[in-house]
């Protein structure tokens, strides 16, 4: 009977003990969730830049390979460019030509404008001489007025009386010359104008097709200059998928290289969990991958909808089948400054990570 007793009180002891071990860390784990919300649905996430040609053609050569770190500016392939040297020769030489046709242009500009000048000084020197001859006309008509009273009075001989006669004719004569000669000048003076109107705006034809020729030219540059693919920021290049020889598209995506100056953690909370989640909250961030070393973040932002919203198919709960599920929201944590800097460098994109969020 005593035996029994005393494996009854171990018994009750040891159930004590549990009880209590449980009862334990159970008011822990709710003290904990009061003050915390965590998730293992969190991955590790930096900037991922395309590399994009610009222009179609074969690959010449790959300077670069498989998880190769790269600066900006490296050059990472190049493109055979011997087409684009071809069009950037044809477009140097239409910009040549389209600036010889300037000169020209401005040269039968001048010359217009001289002419023009001409006929002016022409046109003023006519009237000047017209006026001449009026003069003499009228002394002329006034000597054949008094040359004409005196003859019908026989104090003049007929031969003075026809010299006044004549001179009056001549002055005439003169006169309609003169006016006639100032005419022409008046018209050569239009039709000079015309033509110098005519080579202005040739002119600026020949100006407009110097910005032409002058874009088609930096555009064909532009093309020589795209052959040459260079790295747009620091960071280590992705499994390069091309080899020389291949042919390359405008707009095809080849490989990416990751920027790791910029690393951040999106971690999908349970839309029930956001109750007391904000911006600028402390994250503890465990990485799998390193299971000794803890990352510290601060919340930075939420998903403006949830991650289902953004799939290729996304629900639609007005089917008639709806079954409520609970949804998860994307929140993007940045790691803080506090951290290791040569430990946050060996995070990658993709990793697993669990985080625990402190809401107080």
């Amino acid at each position: 009977m005593e035996e029994k007793k005393k494996t009854n009180k171990k018994f009750l002891f040891i159930f004590g003990a549990l009880i209590l071990v449980g009862g334990t860390y159970g008011i822990y784990k709710y003290m904990h969730a009061l003050a915390h919300e965590e998730t293992d649905d969190a991955q590790i996430e930096k900037n991922m830049n395309p590399i994009i040609p610009r222009v179609a053609g074969y690959v010449t050569k790959v300077y670069v390979k498989d998880n190769d770190f790269v600066k900006k500016g490296d050059t990472l392939f190049t493109i055979d460019n011997r087409d684009y040297m071809v069009r950037l020769e044809d477009a140097n030489a239409a910009l040549a030509a389209a600036q010889s046709s300037l000169a020209v242009s401005k040269a039968d500009v001048g010359s217009a404008d001289a002419n023009v000048s001409v006929s002016e000084a022409n046109v003023q020197s006519a009237g000047g001489n017209i006026e001449t001859a009026k003069i003499r006309l009228t002394r002329a008509q006034n000597d054949f007025e008094r040359y004409s009273n005196l003859y019908k009075n026989h104090s003049i001989t007929k031969q003075q009386y026809e010299q006044a006669e004549a001179a009056k004719l001549e002055a005439e004569s003169q006169l309609r010359i003169l006016q006639q000669q100032q005419r022409a000048s008046a018209y050569q003076k239009s039709v000079t104008q015309a033509r110098s109107n005519v080579a202005g705006k040739q002119t600026e034809v020949a100006a407009a097709n110097i910005k032409s020729a002058q874009a088609k030219r930096d555009a064909a540059q532009l093309n020589v200059d795209y052959t040459v693919v260079t790295a747009s920021i620091d960071g280590q290049v992705s499994k390069i998928a091309i080899q020389p020889g291949q042919f390359v598209q405008p707009g095809q995506s080849l490989f990416y290289i990751i920027n790791n100056q910029e690393v951040w953690v999106v971690a999908n909370f349970k839309e029930t969990q956001l109750d007391k989640m904000v911006v600028g909250q402390k994250a503890i961030i465990h990485v799998d991958a390193y299971p000794d070393t803890d990352f510290e973040g601060t919340i930075t932002s939420f998903s403006p909808a949830t991650g289902s919203r953004f799939s290729l198919l996304p629900p639609d709960n007005a089917t008639g089948n709806f079954v409520k599920t609970i949804q998860r929201l994307p929140v993007k944590i940045n790691l803080t400054a506090q951290n290791d800097a040569e430990k946050v460098k060996l995070l990658r994109p993709g990793m697993n990570v669990d985080v625990d969020v402190h809401l107080k």
